[in-house]
Parts: structure tokens; C-alpha cells; sequence
């Protein structure tokens, strides 16, 4: 893959997509497992087995595939619903650390009651113990929750089951901008065309996407409502308009313009007024993406002869070169925290793999072992990254933890997809 810019490569790819099913759940393989994993066990909720949607197995399904939990078989009986049913010593016998247990109990209004505690079997204790009063429609949903609740309580990190996920499928030659939920439930299409779209990105409220659009012959950028599906322009100038990335308070974006020569970094307000030009290298400067602080952004740059990371203050002033380890480092983003960058890297010539690499030290540490990785894209809590690759000469995606143990595949049941983005904790998180 040739460094032209985010555009060029990202069109390289699309070019080649077999057909695929649009509408189709993205099945998660889980490929390795974090050490130290937490044994606990989910007993099927009281009343849930009438329902069409059971709480349980989408809460055990959200904890396994985070590979930090080992589930501990909870069919035997008796089944407890209530923390005074337990019989802890049973339980510790069976090897769990935590037990789950909970109800679900249908309103005269129609919706429905659903309780869970959360329990520490060693120390006889409940660690956590909520209640919801939802429509059934959102039984799904709910159990998203329970399972954020339980890997918070459990690990001390925010869960982010309850997340949602951008990236864009090919379908014969229709393309689609799709949004899922974070276990690949629940395909929604924002945007369908016969033309190329790339570089979904999600505001940080999560209520609208950025995305460029070739729907009118030429790369346009465009911001969306996901609620509405109502959409403006946002930029439009004379030549490309790529690679969106909103800025962490939501007022405006970087985008990469053509306007005035080469593909350089401009700043413009989140209604598309006050255009302002932010690098100005002989170079291609692309790939913005905003720290969380807002106070700078990094991008990928050939200024000094071969792609590289740099960093450079919104406020002016020069650009500082982070990565030197290896001739190409493209595609960065800030760790939630913003201590550590993640970005891809060639490697031997002709792979490429998603690195991360600790700002205050430098050091780089390789996570993935696939060959053709690209858009690498944090979980809201910093623990997952998400990102495109190749098996078997098909694009799925995939997820990799920030220490490299745990991973998974993400796939379509045929066709690929492309160009992920981890979107941002639920306004309720």
C-alpha cells in the first residue's frame, strides 16, 4: 500500500470488495483471553424463558468475549433469584468469585421489571444490585448494562457492552454506512450509495457521524444525525474533502482539504463555517485526530520523506515527530487517556500491524500478528481496539486488547467490512 493519503488508500481497498450481506450480525470469535481471569457465574433470570429475548445469555456473551471473565456453569440446581437464596459455600465449590442473579417480571403497562445483584461469593456480600423498568424492546439493551454494571464492579474499568460501532460494507456495488451495537447486534444503515463512502466518525455525544460521500462524483464531507438521519454538508471545497475527526467538545472538525495544493489539516466549525488552515507542509499532512484534552491533534505526514506520526498544537506552532521506529506509521489515535497512541505499522516490507506506543516513554509494542491491518480505533475505556484486517483474503474486523492478550475476529456471514470506528460511551455511562 502506497502512502498518498487517507483517501487513496482507503479507495485501494474498497476497489476490491467481494459482495457482501448488508444487514447481517457481526459474529465474534474470540481468539485469546486475558490472564487472571475473574470466575464468575450468570444464573438465568426468573421469568426470562418465556420471553423472546433472554437477558442472560447476551450478559454472558458481553463478559466472555471481553476475555477477562471465565465462566463457571450456572445449570445446576437450585437456581438462586435473590441474594437470600444463595448458598455461597455451594458456590465457591463450583468456582465462582461472583455470582448474578436476577428476575424478569412483566407490568400491568406492558413493560417489563428487571432485577439483578450482583454477588461476592467469598465475602457473602452483594457488590451491586439495580432495577429497570423497560418496554421489551429493550431487553437487549438492558442486558448490555447489566454486563457494563458487573465488568465495572469486577474490574474497577467502565464496561463499554453498551457501545456502538460504525464501519462501512460493500454490497456488490452498493455501499453502506452501517451502525451496530458493540457484539455486532442490531445493523441499522445510515447511508446507502452506488458511490464510495469512507471515514465514518462518531461525534462525541454519539448522535451523529461524520463521513466523507463520493455520491456526487467527488469527496464531499457530510454530518449526519442518527436519530433524524438528517444531514449537511460540511465541506465541499474545490478538490478532495477527507478524513473527518471531531474535536473532543463537539464545536468543530479537522478535515483534510485540498483546496490550496496539497492535502493539509484545516479546522472548521461543526455547522461548516470558520474554515481554518492548521498545518502548512510541502508534505501531505492527513489522518487528524483530536487528544482528548482538545489542545492538539496528530497526524499522519511524508514531509520528512516517509509516512510518519506527528504531533502539533491547535493553539500554532511546529509539528513534533513521534514515531522513528520503522519507514511507515500511519492512521493514529489518542488512548482515551491520552497517554499512549495507537497506529499502524509496515513491517518486513509488506505487513502492516496495529502498534501502540506509550507517549511519555516511547515505547512501542506490536499487538497484532495479521498482515493487512488498517483504522485502528480505541474502546471508550482504553482496554479494546478495534480494527480492519484480512484472513483468508477477506476483510473483516477485529479487536485486540491495549496489552496485546485478548483477541477477536468480527465477521460478516459473507462479504467484508471496512473502516471501523469504536463509538462513544452511552449520555447514560
Amino acid at each position: 500500500m502506497k502512502f498518498l493519503n487517507k483517501l487513496a488508500a482507503v479507495l485501494v481497498f474498497l476497489a476490491g470488495f467481494p459482495v457482501a450481506m448488508a444487514h447481517a450480525a457481526l459474529t465474534i470469535e474470540i481468539v485469546g483471553s486475558g490472564a487472571n481471569q475473574i470466575p464468575v457465574a450468570i444464573v438465568p433470570f426468573a421469568g426470562e424463558s418465556i420471553l423472546m429475548q433472554a437477558v442472560t445469555p447476551v450478559v454472558a456473551a458481553d463478559l466472555q468475549r471481553s476475555g477477562l471473565f471465565k465462566m463457571i456453569d450456572a445449570a445446576a440446581q437450585p437456581q438462586p433469584h435473590e441474594p437470600a437464596e444463595v448458598n455461597y459455600p455451594d458456590w465457591r465449590a463450583r468456582g465462582a468469585d461472583a455470582l448474578a442473579i436476577g428476575s424478569v417480571r412483566p407490568r400491568p403497562d406492558g413493560k417489563l421489571d428487571v432485577s439483578f445483584r450482583l454477588v461476592d461469593t467469598v465475602k457473602q456480600s452483594v457488590l451491586a444490585g439495580y432495577s429497570y423498568a423497560i418496554p421489551p424492546a429493550q431487553l437487549r439493551a438492558t442486558a448490555h448494562k447489566i454486563a457494563d454494571e458487573i465488568y465495572e464492579k469486577l474490574t474497577g474499568d467502565i464496561g463499554v457492552f453498551s457501545t456502538r460501532i460504525a464501519y462501512i460494507v460493500k454490497s456488490g456495488a452498493r455501499y453502506e454506512l452501517q451502525v451496530a451495537d458493540a457484539d455486532g447486534y442490531g445493523a441499522q444503515t445510515v447511508l446507502a450509495s452506488n458511490e464510495p463512502i469512507i471515514s465514518p466518525s462518531w461525534s462525541p455525544d454519539g448522535t451523529k457521524l461524520a463521513y466523507v460521500s463520493f455520491e456526487r462524483k467527488k469527496p464531499i464531507v457530510y454530518v449526519q444525525s442518527l436519530a433524524s438521519s438528517h444531514r449537511q454538508v460540511l465541506a465541499q471545497f474545490k478538490g478532495n474533502n477527507s478524513a473527518p475527526a471531531w474535536s473532543p467538545d463537539g464545536s468543530q472538525l479537522a478535515v483534510v482539504l485540498t483546496k490550496d495544493g496539497n492535502s493539509q489539516i484545516y479546522l472548521i466549525n461543526a455547522d461548516g463555517s470558520g474554515v481554518r488552515r492548521l498545518s502548512n507542509s510541502a508534505g501531505i499532512d492527513t489522518e487528524p485526530a483530536f487528544s482528548p484534552d482538545g489542545a492538539s491533534i496528530v497526524f499522519t505526514s511524508d514531509r520528512g520523506g516517509s509516512p510518519q506520526i506527528y504531533r502539533m498544537p491547535l493553539s500554532g506552532g511546529g509539528a513534533q515527530r513521534l514515531t522513528f521506529e520503522g519507514n511507515y506509521n500511519v492512521s493514529p489515535h489518542f488512548s482515551p487517556d491520552g497517554k499512549s497512541l495507537v497506529f499502524i505499522q509496515r513491517a518486513n516490507g509488506s505487513s502492516f500491524h496495529v502498534a501502540l506506543q506509550d507517549l511519555a516513554t516511547g515505547q512501542l509494542q506490536v499487538l497484532t500478528d495479521s498482515r493487512m491491518d488498517e483504522s485502528p480505533s480505541f474502546a471508550p475505556n482504553g482496554k479494546m481496539i478495534l480494527y480492519a484486517t484480512e484472513i483468508g483474503g477477506r476483510g473483516i474486523l477485529a479487536a485486540v486488547s491495549s496489552d496485546g492478550r485478548v483477541k477477536q475476529r468480527l465477521t460478516a456471514s459473507a462479504g467484508d467490512v471496512r473502516e471501523p470506528e469504536w463509538g462513544p460511551l452511552s449520555k447514560n455511562q
